[in-house]
């Protein structure tokens, strides 16, 4: 009798392990498409990202890049100050999106081009994403907002 019960705790222990690594398993599968790594303009130019990888670009919309074509498609440039991203987004850009202003966008670089799903502008004139302001800080090219 003593036997048979230290064989089902064993028994029991060992069936907990394996679902608990089941379920860790389940939760690592279920965030693989969940997380979107930043990178700046100047890292994507150095080691392109596979063409399936969701991703968030941040930086600065250069100046003169942005072209309205036909229908809700968009195409401009982000740069850092090193390097520059043609862009590609199609719907209706946010309402402060404006060259020479911090934007993040989400989605997947193709082709040579970011393939935009959303894009993220500022909200206010001085407020700009921590992970821009930290790629034009790395490049040299930040500089403080002006405060009133």
């Amino acid at each position: 009798m003593k036997g048979l019960k230290k064989k089902r705790r064993i028994q029991i222990i060992v069936l907990a392990f394996v679902a608990l690594a089941i379920a860790t398993g389940l939760v690592g599968y279920a965030m693989r498409d969940g997380i979107n790594f930043f990178r700046s303009p100047t890292q994507v130019a150095e080691a392109p990202p596979d063409p399936g990888e969701t991703f968030r670009l941040g930086g600065l919309v250069s100046e003169g890049s942005v072209q309205r074509g036909q229908g809700k498609t968009v195409r401009f440039s982000v740069t850092d100050g090193n390097a520059s991203i043609p862009v590609s987004f199609t719907g209706i850009l946010p309402d402060l999106f404006a060259e020479n202003q911090g934007m993040i966008g989400t989605g997947r670089y193709v082709n040579g081009t970011f393939e935009a799903t959303e894009i993220l502008a500022k909200h206010d004139e001085s407020y700009m994403p921590k992970e821009v302001v930290d790629a034009l800080k790395e490049q040299g090219v930040y500089q403080e907002p002006e405060t009133n």
